[in-house]
């Protein structure tokens, strides 16, 4: 061990990394998720996603990604295997070629339908372990997905 890296840092990482304890409720919350919705053949992240399409009008990838907090590269990535099973579909938009947009087949909101009761006595469980806190936590939790900066953004724009 190092004298300028003593154990201290590794407990007061422990101890305070707000990533490191987001990461680890994350996975267990998701590992939770994710075995309770495998019956139906789905993971969290897929239940997710297909939940996001459930709306009026098909949402455009872009709208999608920003709500999931995750990039447009990787969400192509997630959609693949849910249209092979033909619970989605996406195609181009009318007015902008440019565009894609996402849509829930028949098959994809007949799954969403077992899935949603699931959900919700899963959320029940989990709910109960946090406590009267939750609603603070969501806020708090959401607040911190789309108000930190991108740090790429911060180190290409220095401050005068």
């Amino acid at each position: 061990m190092r004298e300028s890296l003593p154990l201290s840092v590794t407990l007061e990482v422990r101890d305070r990394c707000l990533c490191l304890h987001l990461q680890r409720a994350a996975r267990a919350v998701g590992r939770y998720f994710d075995e309770v919705l495998r019956p139906l053949g789905l993971t969290n992240g897929q239940y997710s996603l297909l939940v996001s399409l459930n709306r009026p009008e098909p949402p455009r990838v872009a709208e999608v990604a920003h709500l999931l907090a995750m990039d447009r590269t990787t969400l192509t990535a997630s959609i693949k295997p849910l249209e092979r099973r033909g619970l989605m579909t996406s195609f181009q938009d009318d007015k902008d070629r440019r565009v894609r947009r996402l849509k829930l087949t028949d098959e994809g909101r007949d799954l969403l339908e077992k899935a949603v009761p699931i959900w919700r006595e899963t959320h029940d469980r989990i709910d109960k372990v946090v406590g009267a806190d939750i609603d603070r936590l969501r806020t708090n939790l959401l607040a911190l997905t789309f108000a930190l900066p991108d740090p790429d953004e911060e180190l290409s724009d220095p401050k005068p």
